[in-house]
């Protein structure tokens, strides 16, 4: 007695592939859309993005 049960010999991957890709793309689309958004005017100076570059003051000597 196997502990998963009765293998059966169906196609995964052939029938799924048009799924994979379609997330894929999803994923790619999602990512390059939050990519412009961090770009925009309004989020450019924001302190929680990634890309935000903090002037640090001048050193007093």
């Amino acid at each position: 007695m196997s502990l998963l049960g009765k293998k059966f010999n169906a196609p995964f991957a052939k029938p799924m592939a048009p799924f994979f890709f379609a997330g894929l793309i999803m994923m790619y689309g999602i990512n390059s859309f939050g990519n412009t958004l961090m770009n925009t005017d309004e989020f450019k100076n924001d302190p929680r993005n990634p890309n935000f570059k903090s002037q640090k003051p001048a050193e007093k000597h």
